[in-house]
C-alpha cells in the first residue's frame, strides 16, 4: 500500500484511467488481473458478493501485485464508508447520487475534521499501516478520490450543484440505470437516452469535474476519452469468464459429438 493515491495521481496528470470490474470477490482473480495488465481494479460491492473481510483480502491481493483499487460501495452509508476508509481504500465510488445534499453527506463521512466528520482511529487501522504512517490523518483527506454515480433522471436538475460540492472529484454516468429511470432499460441507443447523456457530458465537462462511465458496444475507450471521459470501466471478470467458458464448451462439443455438457 502506497502513501499516495496512484489513480488520483494519474487523473491529475491528465491520463485516462481504464479499469476492470471485479464482481467475483476472488483475490486470485484480482491478482491475476493486475499481472495481466489491469492496473486499476474496480471492486464492485454494490452488485458483487464481497463482504468487508473479502474486500480486505482483495485490497491486499491487488496492492501486492502492483495495482490499485477503486471500490464501489453498496449504497450511501456513513458506517460502511468509515470501515472501508480505515481498511485503506482511497478511491470510492458511490451509486445512485441525485442531489448535492447526498454528495455533501458523502464528503462529510469520508473526510477528517475540519473538512468532515470521519471518525478517528488512525494509529490502529490498516490505512495508516497500523500507525507506521505517522502523518496519515493529516494527508488522508488530500489522498481521497470520491466518485459519485449519476444514474437517475432526477439528478439532471442538480448536476452543477453536485459537481460544485467541495471534495467530490468525479461524476460517473451510469447509462443503464439512467436509461431505466427514463423507462428505457437496456435501450442505450434510444435517441432520448443518447441526447440525455450527451447533455450530461457537456454540463459535467463545463463544471470542471472529472467524468467517468462504462464502455458500450458503440462507445469504446478511445471514443469515450475523446468525449472528455477520464475514467472508463470496461470488462467484467464474471463476463470474461462466462464468455470464455461458453466458447470452450462450444469448442468441446464440436470436437466430440459424444461429449455431454448437459
Amino acid at each position: 500500500m502506497t502513501s499516495f493515491n496512484p489513480t488520483r495521481q494519474a487523473l491529475e496528470q491528465g491520463r485516462t484511467v481504464s479499469a476492470l470490474w471485479l464482481e467475483s470477490a476472488s483475490p486470485e482473480i484480482a491478482e491475476l488481473a493486475v499481472h495481466a495488465g489491469w492496473k486499476t481494479i474496480l471492486v464492485d460491492n454494490e452488485h458483487g458478493i464481497a463482504s468487508l473481510e473479502h474486500t480486505a483480502h482483495l485490497l491486499r491481493a491487488v496492492e501486492a501485485a502492483g495495482g490499485d483499487v477503486v471500490l464501489r460501495i453498496p449504497a450511501e452509508d456513513p458506517a460502511y464508508l468509515k470501515k472501508i476508509l480505515d481498511m485503506g481504500v482511497r478511491s470510492i465510488m458511490v451509486p445512485m447520487i441525485s442531489s448535492a445534499s447526498q454528495a455533501r453527506a458523502i464528503v462529510d463521512a469520508c473526510r477528517y475534521p475540519p473538512q468532515g466528520n470521519r471518525g478517528y482511529a488512525a494509529p490502529i487501522v490498516r490505512a495508516s499501516r497500523f500507525g507506521a504512517v505517522s502523518d496519515y490523518a493529516r494527508v488522508a483527506n488530500d489522498n481521497l478520490l470520491l466518485i459519485v454515480q449519476i444514474e437517475h433522471i432526477d439528478a439532471r436538475e442538480e448536476i452543477e450543484a453536485i459537481a460544485a460540492v467541495e471534495g467530490i472529484d468525479m461524476l460517473f454516468i451510469g447509462p443503464n440505470d439512467l436509461a431505466g429511470s427514463m423507462g428505457r432499460l437496456e435501450q442505450l441507443e434510444d435517441a432520448d437516452v443518447r441526447q440525455t447523456i450527451q447533455a450530461l457530458e457537456e454540463r459535467i465537462t463545463a463544471s470542471g469535474c472529472w467524468m467517468g462511465t462504462i464502455t458500450a458496444p458503440t462507445r469504446g475507450i478511445d471514443t469515450l476519452s475523446n468525449a472528455g471521459y477520464r475514467f472508463v470501466a470496461g470488462p467484467n471478470d464474471i463476463a470474461i469468464m462466462a464468455n470464455a467458458l461458453r466458447s470452450e464448451a462450444t469448442r468441446w462439443r464440436e470436437l466430440s459429438e459424444d461429449f455431454d455438457l448437459s
